[in-house]
């Protein structure tokens, strides 16, 4: 049997190559003091575990979406064990936490799971099962305490009530920002696409909004929100420009979508009877849809990240965390921020993939 080398053998090779050489965790005196990096070998059965895991990736061709996942577990157990053993032996305000290595292990083996389903050419909907399969895993080791001595656990701990009510906020604004969008973004969108003329000075406009830094606009704002009476701080400016950067993807993805439709179902429609208000709603949009999703897409992704950046204008969300570990030079508050915001992020970047595939397969 010839041998290919592949995206996956390389990524298994880096991934080994990572193990032997970059600090898996640091151990600490406290939380606000840098530690000392520890090695992934020296953690004993569970670095050389993770090792052998990566350098199988490298070298058998089968199995490897399920070899993938079981590292991305496997890094995680090897982290909680290593806080563990660490902190035994530590002093009580001692901590532990994720080094350079796991991060870069933990991206190896999900850009290793995401190539296996990719060559394996799964659907959207079933790639979408099994990332909650590994998070569904990942939370039966949370449960069970295997992650409790890690110092991202100890912040989440203390910080539990807050973190509640910023997740609740956060997802509060992608959601004003998601039906703004929709709302302007949509007739915009339906303007410029039933007047050419409109196209160019509209998307002139909205590339210029674009353009402008997101702190610079939640800024620019503050003057004429209060010459109106309303507040230049919180939650209304941070929606108002969240909805400005989303109106450019909604416009664009609703003109796309619209001028993407064939000309053959329209025409057979008309000749069918349909009045053009029908051929619209019943055959045009739903031809469109896929890409209206897409745009959705972007919208919500994006809406996620700048949500993070809107706490500094008091709007509240995990950016409230992030910014507030920068302040205390805490690195794993920053976190108990920006991962949830990423996971989030992904997690609607996957549901809008899934639902933009069955309406496409429906549409066809």
């Amino acid at each position: 049997m010839k041998f290919r080398f592949g995206l996956l053998n390389g990524v298994g090779i880096l991934g080994a190559a990572v193990c032997l050489g970059v600090p898996f965790v640091s151990l600490a005196p406290n939380r606000l003091v840098s530690g000392h990096g520890v090695a992934l070998l020296s953690l004993g059965a569970w670095g050389w575990g993770v090792l052998v895991g990566f350098v199988a990736l490298a070298v058998f061709p089968v199995a490897r979406g399920a070899l993938a996942m079981g590292l991305i577990w496997l890094l995680l157990g090897a982290a909680g064990a290593a806080a563990q053993g660490l902190l035994a032996q530590a002093p009580p305000a001692a901590r532990v936490a994720l080094g350079a290595g796991f991060f870069l292990l933990m991206a190896i083996a999900v850009l290793a799971l995401l190539e296996a389903l990719r060559q394996a050419r799964v659907a959207p909907v079933w790639r979408f099962a099994v990332g909650a399969g590994v998070v569904a895993g990942v939370a039966v080791m949370a449960s069970l305490g295997a992650l409790d001595q890690l110092s991202l656990a100890w912040e989440y701990a203390v910080h539990r009530a807050a973190f509640g009510a910023a997740l609740a906020r956060h997802l509060l604004l992608v959601g004003l920002s998601l039906a703004g969008a929709l709302a302007f973004g949509v007739p915009l969108g339906l303007a410029a696409w039933r007047r050419a003329r409109l196209r160019p000075v509209t998307f002139a406009v909205l590339n210029v909004v674009q353009t402008v830094p997101s702190v610079a606009l939640f800024g620019l704002l503050i003057a004429p929100l209060s010459a109106a009476g309303l507040s230049g701080i919180g939650v209304v400016p941070a929606v108002i420009a969240l909805v400005l950067y989303a109106l450019l993807p909604t416009v664009r993805g609703v003109v796309a979508g619209l001028d993407g439709v064939a000309a053959a179902p329209l025409e057979a429609a008309m000749g069918m009877g349909m009045a053009p208000g029908q051929v619209f709603w019943r055959v045009q949009v739903p031809l469109a849809a896929p890409a209206l999703l897409a745009a959705a897409r972007v919208v919500v992704v994006q809406a996620v990240g700048l949500a993070v950046v809107a706490a500094l204008i008091g709007a509240g969300g995990l950016g409230d965390f992030v910014f507030q570990g920068l302040g205390q030079d805490a690195v794993d508050l920053v976190l108990l921020g920006a991962l949830p915001a990423t996971f989030l992020a992904l997690t609607a970047d996957a549901v809008m993939s899934v639902a933009a595939d069955l309406v496409g397969r429906r549409a066809a």
